[in-house]
C-alpha cells in the first residue's frame, strides 16, 4: 500500500525572520489516488513535494508513505520516483540507457532492465525511440523518457514537479491527458505540482490549493469550482477567475451597485451573527449575463472583449468608484459590443451567488 500523509509537517527557513515555507500541513493521499498540489508562486507547494521526496528537511511534524514515518530517511529509501521540470536526460545515452540507468546503478539484472524499459516504452510509445539519443527527440518525446526513468523503478509513490512547463500551450494539452490516462492505467499513487489551475483541474482526482505555505483547501475539482472554501480558493480556481466584490448587506442580501444580490437565510444569519456590514460577494462569469431593457441591473463598461469562438468574455468595471474591480461577463460568441460602450448585465443563475467574509475569506453557508 502507498498511502502519503503529511502529518502537521512544516518547513520552516532561518531569517529573521524565520520564514514557514510550509506551515503544518495536514493531509491524505490514498493509495492509487492522483493528487495535484497547486497554487501561486511562493505558495509551497513544490517544498511540500521536495519534503516528501527528502530534498527539503522536515522542521516540524512528519510524513508517511504506507504507514511508515519517513522523514528522516533518505531519498533513496523512500520508495519514491520524481520527475523534475527539468527532464535531466543523460544526452550521451540512448533512450533506453536514460531508462534504465537507475536499475544499472541498483545493479538489477540487464534481463530484467530490458524487461521493465520495454513494458515502459510501450506504455509511453518509446519503442521506436530506444536507441536514439536525446537530441534527437521533441520536447514531448523528452518529456515521457523521464516519466519512463520513473516508471521503470516501479516506485510506491510517483511525484512530479511542473513536467509540463516546458512543452508549448498545445503539447501540454495533449500529453496532460496522456499523462493522466498512464497513471489511471498505472493504478500509481501519484502527487503533481503545478501552477496552472486548469491543469490542476483537468488531472487531479483532488485537488489541494495552497497559499503562503497553508492549505486553503482540499476537494474534488468539482467541489472546488461549486464550493471554494475560502475567497483565495474561489479566485483562483476557474479560468477567467470568479468576480469578488465586498458589497454592504441589505434586508435580503448585498447591493451590488445598486442590485441586490440574494443571499440565503443561512448566509445572512451567520453574517449578522458575525457583526458583518458587508460581505465579499462572489460570481463567476457564467453567472452573469447582459441583461434586457426592463430587467434590474447593474451597468458595466466594456474595457476588453476576449473573443474564443464560441464564447465571448466581457471584461470592464461595475460601478464608479475607484475600488471597483474589474467584472467579467461570459457572452455569446460573435456577440460582442465595442470596447467603451456601456451594458447593463445582471445575474443568471442568483442561487450561484458565493460569499465570504470580508476579513476572514471564509465561506458563508
Amino acid at each position: 500500500m502507498a498511502e502519503v500523509a503529511y502529518r502537521a509537517a512544516s518547513r520552516i527557513y532561518p531569517g529573521p525572520p524565520p520564514v514557514r515555507a510550509v506551515d503544518k500541513l495536514e493531509l491524505e493521499i490514498a493509495d492509487g489516488e492522483f493528487l495535484v498540489l497547486v497554487g501561486p508562486s511562493g505558495s509551497g507547494k513544490s517544498t511540500a513535494l521536495r519534503m516528501l521526496a527528502g530534498l527539503e528537511e522536515v522542521d516540524e511534524g512528519g510524513i508517511e508513505i504506507g504507514g511508515r514515518e519517513v522523514s528522516a530517511l533518505e531519498p533513496k529509501d523512500r520508495d519514491i520516483a520524481m520527475v523534475f521540470q527539468n527532464y535531466a536526460l543523460y544526452p550521451h545515452m540512448t533512450v533506453a540507457d536514460n531508462m534504465g540507468f537507475a536499475l544499472k546503478l541498483q545493479r538489477v539484472g540487464r534481463d530484467e532492465i530490458t524487461r521493465r524499459v520495454r513494458e515502459a516504452a510501450a506504455l509511453l510509445d518509446l519503442v521506436p525511440y530506444l536507441d536514439r539519443k536525446p537530441k534527437a527527440l521533441s520536447g514531448g518525446q523528452r518529456q515521457r523518457v523521464a516519466m519512463g526513468r520513473a516508471i521503470v523503478r516501479e516506485p510506491a509513490v510517483f511525484l512530479m514537479d511542473e513536467p509540463l512547463s516546458n512543452l508549448d500551450a498545445k503539447l501540454r494539452v495533449e500529453t496532460r491527458a496522456g499523462v493522466a490516462a498512464l497513471q489511471q492505467r498505472l493504478g500509481a499513487t501519484t502527487v503533481y505540482v503545478t501552477h496552472d489551475q486548469v491543469e490542476a483541474m483537468t488531472m487531479g482526482h483532488r485537488v489541494a490549493v495552497l497559499r503562503d505555505g497553508l492549505l486553503e483547501q482540499c476537494a474534488t475539482p468539482r467541489e472546488l469550482y461549486d464550493r471554494p472554501a475560502t475567497a483565495f480558493v474561489a479566485g483562483f480556481i476557474g479560468s477567467p477567475a470568479m468576480n469578488l466584490r465586498t458589497a454592504p448587506l441589505v434586508p435580503d442580501g448585498a447591493d451590488l451597485a445598486g442590485l441586490t444580490v440574494p443571499l440565503s437565510r443561512e448566509v445572512l444569519d451567520r453574517a449578522h451573527r458575525a457583526g458583518l456590514s458587508e460581505v465579499t460577494v462572489g460570481v463567476r462569469p457564467e453567472g452573469m449575463r447582459v441583461a434586457d431593457d426592463e430587467e434590474k441591473a447593474v451597468d458595466l463598461t466594456v474595457e476588453l472583449a476576449e473573443e474564443l469562438g464560441s464564447d465571448t468574455y466581457l471584461h470592464g468595471r461595475v460601478g464608479t468608484d475607484a475600488e471597483a474591480r474589474r467584472f467579467v461577463v461570459r457572452t455569446v460568441g460573435g456577440d460582442a459590443p465595442p470596447v467603451g460602450r456601456e451594458i447593463r448585465v445582471t445575474l443568471r443563475d442568483p442561487v450561484a451567488v458565493h460569499a465570504f467574509d470580508p476579513s476572514t475569506g471564509m465561506r458563508l453557508g
